[in-house]
């Protein structure tokens, strides 16, 4: 075995690791690392020169801007759970929602569409889910299978929903993919940025929120107590989540349009919050030092794996691994539908094992140039990535949401019955993964119109307007005998 394909061997030992032990996939990652950096000194392909550039990158990775804006975006969720913003803001879903059975449910999609860009992880929307919406379910007498079916849902709309971090942090490394695509295969396409795959994501993201409050609200009259217990929400609640709605939307509608930068966004967010919470009161008595606690633990358990992945991917290019897997994939047979495939399939197996972030980091930079050589639309790609992430988080037993839910709910409801509870959810999942993939069109709907190209002009004109760029300005001299260039014989 060639120490290339060894770096392939140790992706797969991570996710076994991972699987079979329950250990963190930062330690796994890291781990595999040392394993890989041994046994490329041994072979005599890595050098301990080549081993020191880890500090480097490292350092490069923290200084990014687009990371400095996450644990501001956690500071920001951490501020509506604890501030009462997002009871506010699920009261007055629900009273929009026409009350009723169906109402906890619709309103706990909308909060998760509202919310989940800013929790970052899977792991994190999942916890500040079942925080914020999993005891207003159990109020409203939601089964325990549906409650956990709905948790893992709205636990996986940060990851498509514009502008959350995944989406933010894939924009940043398709930018570098299609770039080193676009030198090796010598194409001159307009290089993709995170503006562009917001906007492709934004069709199918409301397209899958709108089919999941269709669902929700047909499971709810099944699944719920005709009578309900969600409160109504009282005129401070209406000012307040249309306050919060507002801000939060145009704070996020203003990065996702290019406005301005993430890190910009959350901290005006957290700035508004922090005068609102001085305003009314709310951070006294040490709740500011449990959210500024909250914070720091989601962030380092966020940054840990990020620093993981870098490591591992670091070694997996000095063991040479990324120039096999782009020898195999741009050798695939077949046209791009092929190649799609199996770059698609090979990110929802990682997806089992690795959090968004990781796959970002390790899978991403090594699949995805590859991947643009054999199908260059970049946004098409990076679109069906972040649907295959969202399904894979769902699917069944192994999903991370769906085990997250689980274990944080702990309702008692078997795994079947919350599998078909989620079933609903995930056949419309599906239905727009298969559309986008089937619609590469989909995915630019809206983009910025592209300027035309200037017409044709005759030889007459042509020389018409050149002696007119040759009469000297002002001085009332006739315009100089001079024939133009491309009309000379």
């Amino acid at each position: 075995m060639s120490v290339a394909a060894f770096g392939l061997v140790l992706l797969g030992l991570v996710a076994v690791t991972v699987l079979a032990t329950g250990i963190p996939a930062y330690l796994a990652l890291l781990l595999a690392a040392m394993v890989g950096a041994l046994a490329g000194l041994v072979s005599g392909v890595v050098t301990l020169d080549l081993l020191g550039a880890l500090p480097g990158r490292l350092i490069n990775l923290l200084e990014s801007d687009l990371l400095q804006a996450l644990p501001l975006y956690l500071l920001m969720g951490a501020l509506l759970d604890r501030l009462g913003l997002a009871e506010a803001i699920f009261r007055s879903f629900a009273a929009l929602a026409g009350g009723g059975p169906r109402a906890p449910l619709v309103a706990g999609i909308g909060l998760g569409a509202l919310l989940g860009p800013m929790n970052g992880s899977v792991g994190a929307s999942v916890l500040a889910m079942t925080r914020t919406v999993g005891p207003r379910l159990a109020d409203a007498g939601v089964s325990g299978a549906l409650r956990e079916a709905m948790i893992a849902v709205a636990g996986t709309l940060g990851v498509v929903v514009p502008p959350s971090l995944v989406l933010i942090l894939l924009g940043d490394a398709l930018l570098t993919a299609h770039t080193i695509a676009s030198n090796a295969t010598g194409a001159r396409d307009r290089i993709v940025n995170t503006q562009d795959l917001m906007r492709g994501a934004l069709p199918a993201a409301a397209l899958f929120v709108v089919l999941a409050i269709g669902v929700a609200a047909l499971l709810g009259r099944r699944s719920a107590r005709t009578s309900g217990v969600v409160p109504r929400p009282t005129g401070r609640d209406w000012i307040t989540a249309a306050a919060a709605c507002a801000a939060i939307g145009g704070l996020l509608g203003g990065v996702a349009a290019g406005a301005f930068y993430a890190v910009e966004a959350a901290a005006a967010g957290v700035v508004a919050l922090f005068v609102w919470a001085a305003i009314r009161g709310r951070l006294s008595g040490g709740e500011l030092g449990r959210v500024l606690s909250e914070t720091l633990v989601g962030t380092g358990v966020l940054f840990a794996p990020l620093l993981a992945a870098t490591t591992f991917t670091l070694v997996l290019r000095l063991l040479g691994t990324d120039k096999l897997v782009e020898a195999a994939i741009t050798g695939l047979p077949g046209g791009p539908a092929t190649v799609i495939a199996v770059g698609l399939a090979a990110i929802a197996l990682s997806a089992l094992a690795l959090d968004a972030f990781e796959i970002i980091f390790v899978v991403v930079p090594v699949l995805a140039p590859p991947l643009l050589m054999r199908a260059p639309d970049a946004v098409w790609v990076g679109v069906l990535i972040l649907l295959v992430l969202q399904t894979s988080f769902l699917l069944p037993p192994f999903g991370a949401a769906l085990v997250l839910a689980r274990a944080n709910l702990r309702t008692g409801a078997t795994l079947g019955a919350t599998i078909a509870a989620l079933a609903p959810f995930l056949a419309a999942q599906v239905l727009v993964l298969a559309l986008v993939l089937a619609n590469p069109a989909l995915t630019h709907l809206l983009d910025k119109p592209v300027a035309s190209v200037a017409p044709q002009l005759s030889a007459e004109e042509t020389e018409k307007r050149f002696l007119e760029m040759m009469k000297p300005q002002g001085s009332g001299l006739p315009p100089m005998q001079v024939t133009p260039p491309a009309l000379q014989k």
